[in-house]
């Protein structure tokens, strides 16, 4: 099976997705994501308001993850100039965002990332930065990130595909596993996942494979009870996402043969509770280059907003709150089971 990501622009990736997705959906006769919701009385899908404002800072990373939806790495050149930056704190400064949510690629290898922090911080909004944990340990630039973090009260939320070494190397690369805790130890050092401290560090739960994920609690007692018993490690919550069947794990499932199965379960396991909180309905999500996007998931697929407001540069709240929410059928992998967004399961 050839790379999606060898095929060309990635423009010309995501039309390949979304036709492989359609002949599948085709093929096992499987009704459009549109089609569900109108069943449940919630098409056309609209926002509740812009309440999080998702800035995806750049596509350079320290590491390679096999279910990375966006195709984040160490060649990727797409960085977020200072200036779009600006553009986006300007946004941010409404009184109805309350969250700054910070992603990547690993959003620290921005020249600006600070400085974004920092400005933000002023705001007196949330921060929360998606870190992938390895990047505290990627050189001396990097090795004050926990005290930064602390400093401005960062929320940490960082993915650990399990509380086991070899599953979490399988999806994240050798070593990743033996680095990640050491980073999380050095987390907990300054406060973060400790009763009391404020600052707050929650991890990220993906499946390893072509198959939804277990109960969030009872997934959280697991991880909180190993990482304690195993490497004194603490943190707050766990939140467990679906893997959207786009880039990576796109592939990933092609190459293993379970597309038809998989998105066959995520549209069978279509959950109308999970769906009235989607969180394109909360969440407006910003490109490396200012391009605006109902969700990040949305972003990775050249999506863009429906409406007169495409730009972080002319952010208008007003009309952004009217707009109409572009679907697929990746949008499934959202109200599958208990549900699936950046802060976990939903229903």
């Amino acid at each position: 099976m050839k790379s999606l990501l060898a095929r060309g622009s990635e423009l010309s990736s995501s039309k390949e997705q979304f036709r492989i997705l359609s002949e599948v959906s085709e093929r096992k006769a499987l009704p459009l994501f549109a089609e569900k919701l109108q069943e449940s009385g919630l098409f056309p899908l609209f926002p509740t308001g812009v309440d999080i404002l998702q800035v995806n800072v750049g596509k350079l990373c320290n590491q390679t993850c096999k279910h990375c939806h966006v195709d984040a790495g160490p060649d990727r050149k797409e960085i977020m100039s200072k200036e779009t930056m600006q553009e986006c704190l300007v946004a941010l400064a409404s009184p109805k965002i309350s969250t700054l949510d910070i992603t990547g690629g690993a959003p620290e290898m921005n020249p600006n990332f600070r400085w974004f922090v920092e400005e933000a911080s002023k705001l007196g909004k949330k921060i929360m930065v998606r870190c992938n944990l390895t990047i505290v340990l990627a050189g001396e630039k990097y090795r004050d990130l926990p005290e930064f973090f602390a400093k401005h009260k960062v929320e940490v939320v960082s993915s650990l595909p399990y509380f086991q070494k070899r599953r979490t190397d399988a999806q994240r690369g050798e070593g990743v596993f033996d680095r990640s805790v050491e980073a999380l130890k050095k987390l907990n050092e300054v406060g973060y996942g400790v009763p009391g401290s404020g600052i707050v560090l929650n991890l990220v739960y993906n499946p390893g494979g072509a198959f939804l994920p277990g109960g969030q609690s009872t997934l959280e007692s697991d991880f909180k009870r190993e990482l304690k018993e195993n490497f004194g490690v603490q943190f707050n919550s766990l939140f467990a996402i679906t893997n959207m069947p786009i880039s990576r794990f796109l592939e990933f499932l092609l190459e293993s043969g379970n597309l038809d199965s998989y998105l066959e379960k995520i549209v069978t396991s279509f959950n109308p509770l999970a769906a009235a909180g989607v969180m394109c309905r909360n969440t407006l999500s910003v490109g490396w280059d200012g391009s605006l996007y109902d969700c990040d998931f949305n972003q990775m697929l050249d999506m863009q907003l429906e409406g007169e407001v495409t730009k972080i540069s002319d952010f208008n709240q007003a009309s952004l709150d009217k707009r109409k929410i572009r679907l697929e059928q990746h949008c499934y992998g959202c109200t599958a089971g208990a549900g699936s967004s950046c802060g976990g399961s939903l229903a």
